[in-house]
């Protein structure tokens, strides 16, 4: 517990970012009403924009401060035109380059449904599945797999003539994220919808996939013999995206591999109302990034229409982290108010965005779950 406050850095980024974020700060100002609040927010700038118009990602006192920062939240980054010299995103210094840089090892993105939350399929917005069905998370590796810098181009003539992306799957890797995933359904207490049961899908191809086959060994290998009370589940990753649309009640946490995770987590967005309420938390020993994951999305910039609820709820996954993180009892209250506030909103349809098929502002849906907060509180 921290008397004068936990340290949060907020980088709101590109495009959508600043006005997502405004609505996050909105609500956690809201949260901190009627005494001071456990934790001091300062903003810095950064990203692709700020390449454009600084020649650089960040200045180097933003990057001191998000190194040395109980949390970070990040808004959104790039933008059109904003590239580096060696063609990476201008602006990837605020994610991947703090994943890398304080080794956030394990992404995790909840996949809930809130009652009144509408689906988009095949062009109409309807209530489809069953909120009550879709509550689970996955857990992606996110320090190695294709993502590592083991790539590179074969170039003669001016030409590429080859390209190369090398897999690295490693021990210490794959132990680690196993864990995570395993002690997290551990910490749930709640099972899968479906049954009650606790237990971790472990999402790979490791029918074809030598990395694969070494991160399944390794998930059957820490489970066994270090949480036997908690079912291990296997899926292949294709046969994945099937049974999670069709069953999403069957699961509890699910584990992948980096690529493997990142397109499925984007998938199990749609069951839970689309990209507008998919929260990302990447997690390290020491430290943690908190992110609305739909990106800075230009074409919605400055239009004051896109979906604010991912960013409420990489908040609240932010305030549970700190309160498991330093045994602080009163960000775990203030994370179930922030919860509580969301789904009351979600629920009375009066905050509805355009992805949801309806007309209310990021300004107004912020509004409105501020409102919701101080409404708890009188």
């Amino acid at each position: 517990m921290k008397d004068a406050g936990y340290a949060v850095a907020v980088f709101a980024g590109d495009g959508t970012g600043p006005e997502v974020i405004r609505e996050g700060l909105k609500v956690l100002a809201a949260l901190g009403e009627g005494g001071p609040a456990p934790w001091r927010v300062t903003e810095y700038p950064g990203g692709g924009q700020y390449y454009l118009a600084r020649g650089r990602e960040w200045e180097p006192e933003a990057e001191a401060a998000a190194r040395s920062a109980d949390a970070i939240v990040v808004g959104a980054v790039g933008w059109p035109g904003a590239t580096l010299p060696n063609g990476d995103l201008a602006g990837r210094a605020l994610v991947l380059g703090l994943r890398e840089g304080l080794d956030l090892f394990a992404n995790v993105r909840p996949c809930k449904l809130y009652p009144g939350v509408t689906h988009r399929i095949s062009g109409g917005f309807r209530e489809v599945w069953e909120p009550k069905n879709v509550d689970l998370v996955i857990v992606r590796e996110n320090t190695e797999d294709m993502y590592t810098p083991a790539r590179g181009r074969l170039r003669r003539g001016g030409q590429t003539e080859v390209a190369i992306d090398t897999r690295v799957i490693t021990r210490k890797g794959t132990e680690r994220i196993v864990r995570f995933a395993f002690d997290l359904a551990r910490a749930r207490g709640r099972g899968a919808p479906a049954d009650g049961v606790r237990r971790v899908t472990c999402v790979d191809k490791s029918n074809v996939l030598e990395g694969c086959r070494f991160f399944r060994e390794t998930f059957d290998r820490i489970g066994a013999a270090e949480y036997p009370e908690i079912e291990r589940d296997y899926a292949y990753v294709d046969a994945f995206t099937q049974w999670l649309v069709r069953n999403p009640e069957h699961y509890n946490v699910a584990v992948a591999p980096n690529m493997m995770g990142d397109i499925i987590t984007d998938l199990a967005a749609v069951l839970q109302g689309g990209m507008g309420f998919a929260s990302g938390a990447n997690v390290g020993a020491e430290h943690a990034m908190f992110e609305p994951v739909h990106g800075s999305s230009p074409k919605h910039a400055g239009k004051d229409q896109v979906n604010p609820f991912a960013t409420f709820l990489a908040l609240e996954q932010m305030l549970r982290w700190l309160a498991a993180r330093h045994d602080d009892r009163r960000l775990g209250h203030q994370a179930d108010r922030l919860e509580a506030a969301v789904a009351r909103t979600l629920a009375s349809r009066s905050a509805r965005t355009y992805d949801q098929g309806g007309s209310a502002t990021t300004r107004e849906a912020g509004d409105r779950v501020a409102e919701a907060i101080r409404q708890e509180a009188a």
